[in-house]
């Protein structure tokens, strides 16, 4: 448990990567400055009262302060101490608002962003964490399915990331400016990463080092690698090429749906989830175009897109062979209502997601304000907001826009051509 927390965290370094290359060069600063600050104020804040609204003692709906500042943490021992359980959901409440980063990249002032992070962590976050996952949580005690995240994590953040950009409002310059990643490298780095620490993510979810944890790490494995190709086949058939991008987008969607079904799926089963959210993922990105939603790095399409449809296909292919705690879904003989219960999550978690999330928001845009200026734009997140830059070109060939040391020497112009 304690490598699967230290790993958990490492995702988010890892989205920062994953994100800081599909920006302009301009602002991947300000994304990874993001995700870092993300890992500061939620872990001030799980600390001191997060955790205890989240798995406190409280009602069905909320959990109270009993947890507050991190007291009376020995009543939840049990097989393993709960300040291991602790820091591991920690980790996922640090990576959840995060990955709505990607829906406001170059455009969110600092100041704002840091103060919705903290509010949402707390008004949000916490207490679907608590339906869903705590003993009393009213969809926990109704038999909802959410092994890894589906609706805590993906759903939750997927939806947030919609209503924070429509609040927000379009990039300057898009669609018709040229916001083609800076860093491809950098995107497949992130992915890499961001792989190797699902496996502590949804294997460690089983709380324990026994097959229920290497079913789960099995069926992340296999419907990761399933959604890439899946992704790549809608590439090239509508497209024309199959894409290292693709390929990297492929393995997130299929990280994402296989996390509430993975503890509760056959490994045949993870094939039809990964394959399913593959496919889905892809030809979701080409929505926001059409309806006018800059979703600058397609978080609805990849965690709202894949995290209802993980939700969704666990009523489907869920099985107690996997997990006697689970239930069968439909396609093992269990009945609709297991489905049912499954779209009962997933609803009450959009809507109080993201009618809390619209409040915050429009509170920051008419105190503090959400959005910078279109000049800040322009000059882009990392001078703008952080007054540095993420490269230092040199002069040779006027390719770049700072001053190196470096002498500059005449071209002939033979060469030049």
């Amino acid at each position: 448990m304690l490598i699967s927390s230290a790993i958990v965290l490492f995702m988010t370094p890892g989205l920062a990567f994953f994100y800081g290359g599909m920006v302009r060069a301009k602002n991947v600063l300000g994304m990874i400055m993001q995700n870092f600050f993300v890992i500061g104020i939620v872990t001030l804040v799980w600390s001191l009262v997060g955790f205890s609204l989240a798995f406190g003692e409280g009602n069905g709906f909320w959990g109270g302060f009993h947890f507050s500042a991190l007291q009376n943490l020995s009543s939840g021992d049990g097989a393993i101490p709960y300040v291991v359980f602790v820091a591991f959901q920690m980790m996922f409440a640090i990576i959840t608002p995060a990955l709505i980063t990607g829906s406001i990249a170059d455009r969110m002032k600092f100041s704002a962003f840091a103060v919705f992070v903290t509010l949402w962590s707390l008004l949000v976050y916490s207490p679907i964490a608590h339906w869903v996952w705590a003993a009393n949580g009213w969809l926990f005690k109704r038999g909802a399915m959410d092994f890894a995240g589906g609706t805590v994590v993906h759903a939750n953040a997927g939806i947030a990331a919609i209503v924070l950009a429509l609040v927000l409002g379009k990039r300057v310059g898009w669609p018709k400016g040229d916001f083609r990643p800076h860093n491809v490298p950098f995107v497949l780095l992130g992915t890499g990463i961001l792989w190797v620490g699902w496996f502590g993510f949804n294997a460690g979810s089983a709380l324990a080092a026994n097959k229920l944890a290497g079913l789960a790490l099995l069926n992340t494995q296999i419907a990761t690698g399933v959604a890439i190709l899946g992704w790549l086949a809608v590439e090239r058939l509508r497209d024309g090429k199959a894409t290292t991008l693709g390929a990297a987008s492929g393995a997130v969607a299929g990280l994402v749906a296989i996390t509430p079904a993975c503890g509760f799926v056959s490994p045949m089963g993870s094939i039809a989830v990964g394959g399913i959210a593959g496919v889905v993922c892809a030809l979701a990105t080409s929505i926001k175009g059409k309806v006018g939603i800059d979703d600058s790095l397609d978080v609805g399409a990849v965690h709202l897109v894949g995290g209802v449809l993980g939700a969704l296909l666990t009523g489907l292919f869920a099985t107690v062979d996997t997990n006697s705690a689970g239930k069968d879904g439909v396609f093992y003989g269990g009945p609709w209502s297991v489905f049912g219960e499954q779209a009962l999550a997933v609803g009450a978690t959009l809507g109080y997601s993201a009618v809390v999330t619209l409040l915050i928001a429009l509170a920051i845009k008419y105190t503090i304000g959400l959005r910078m200026s279109d000049e800040d734009q322009v000059t882009g997140m990392d001078e703008a907001l952080h007054g540095e830059t993420a490269y230092r070109y040199s002069s040779i060939g006027g390719g770049g826009t700072l001053t190196s040391s470096v002498t500059p020497v005449k071209v002939p112009e033979e060469a030049q051509a």
